[in-house]
């Protein structure tokens, strides 16, 4: 416009001013200018004023609104866990508050300070599980499902040396409970084929129970009446006192024999007094078997050998037997035949040990048997 104004040299000037004052006005109609709303603005309380200071303790007491935890225990099967104890704390491990749950498996921790916490959970049989958990101002913080593991289960066995001795007393004590028809005493035989060996005082009581078993005298008792019914050994006499001779010379008899044959005798060549059993083989095998014991023993050092003690024993007892026999009755022969009669005995009782007394005594050791 001024370079127009300079061609026209200045007589236009005033007209074109004048056009576009026009024109500007009319664009100034079209397009209203915005208002813009200052009090937007300046309603913000400001750092200081009165309305942030009452602002403030409003935000602040939002932040220290209390919390809750809450949340059920669970076994693996998903049944409630009774009486479990929940201990919550700190993360600076300070205890906060500990509780058990209820018959439900349900814990509750209330008026808790917005923060960070943990949760240790014990019960007996299971697993200790730590959780942590984090609750917010005004929260109540409702735990999923807490599974509880079983605790593995520690055994511990204690393994104390055991003696030979403190064995063959377990062995005994077994066989002092065989009895044939549950009350004939039946000592005397093992039925473990590799029995531990027997020590000088369980030989010698051994021999002392079977010869004080009530069983035992009872038999002897048997037996003096059936000599005096047969008028055996006729020095004895009759009636009460006759009897009495009989009953005393043949328990002195059994006594000896036992005492003699079973435990002393044993104890000094170490001998087991016992009969084995053997259980397996052919009947003509195991009938020999049981006969051959009479004069087949085994040692105290596992080994068989002849049985010494048996003979000797018997005949040591014939021996003093003959000392209260009658007069005709008191001479070598008769000794030696009485300790042969008692080896026989012995083998016929092996007889019926080995086929028989089995089947007619209760409460034996179960288990097949193996030839010693």
């Amino acid at each position: 416009m001024f370079g127009v104004s300079l061609l026209l040299g200045g007589t236009a000037v005033a007209p074109i001013t004048q056009a576009q004052e026009t024109l500007n006005e009319g664009m100034r109609e079209a397009l209203p200018v915005p208002q813009v709303k200052l009090n937007t603005l300046l309603d913000l309380p400001f750092p200081g004023s009165q309305e942030s200071q009452q602002a403030k303790p409003q935000h602040q007491a939002e932040q220290k609104s209390p919390g809750t935890i809450a949340g059920t225990i669970v076994d693996p099967s998903g049944a409630p866990i009774r009486d479990t104890s929940v201990k919550l704390g700190h993360l600076d491990q300070t205890r906060a508050a500990q509780t058990t749950t209820d018959e439900f498996g349900q814990f509750v921790f209330l008026d808790l300070t917005p923060s960070e916490y943990w949760l240790t959970i014990s019960a007996q049989g299971f697993q200790t599980q730590n959780l942590s958990a984090r609750v917010h101002a005004g929260e109540h913080y409702v735990a999923p499902p807490i599974t509880m593991s079983l605790a593995a289960q520690a055994t511990r066995i204690t393994v104390t040396p055991i003696t030979q001795e403190q064995i063959a007393q377990q062995q005994i004590k077994v066989q002092e409970a065989q009895r044939v028809l549950g009350f004939v005493p039946n000592f005397y035989v093992s039925y473990v084929p590799n029995a531990v060996p027997l020590t000088v005082k369980q030989k010698m009581n051994l021999a002392w129970k079977t010869t004080v078993d009530p069983v035992t005298i009872g038999t002897v008792a048997l037996s003096a009446g059936i000599e005096q019914k047969r008028n055996w050994y006729r020095a004895y006499g009759g009636g009460v006192e006759g009897y009495g001779k009989r009953f005393g010379a043949a328990y002195a008899n059994v006594a000896a024999s036992t005492l003699l044959g079973r435990a002393i005798m044993p104890a000094l060549l170490k001998q087991d007094p016992r009969y084995f059993y053997c259980g397996t083989g052919s009947w003509r095998s195991r009938l020999w078997y049981a006969l051959s014991r009479s004069v087949i023993t085994k040692g105290d050092n596992g080994n068989w050998q002849p049985n010494y003690s048996n003979f000797l024993g018997n005949l040591a007892a014939s021996g003093i037997a003959s000392a209260y026999r009658p007069d005709k009755n008191r001479n070598v022969g008769f000794v030696f035949q009485a300790a042969g009669i008692k080896v026989a005995e012995t083998a016929v009782a092996n007889v019926f040990q080995e086929f028989i007394s089995r089947k007619l005594t209760p409460s034996l050791p179960k288990g097949n048997r193996t030839e010693p």
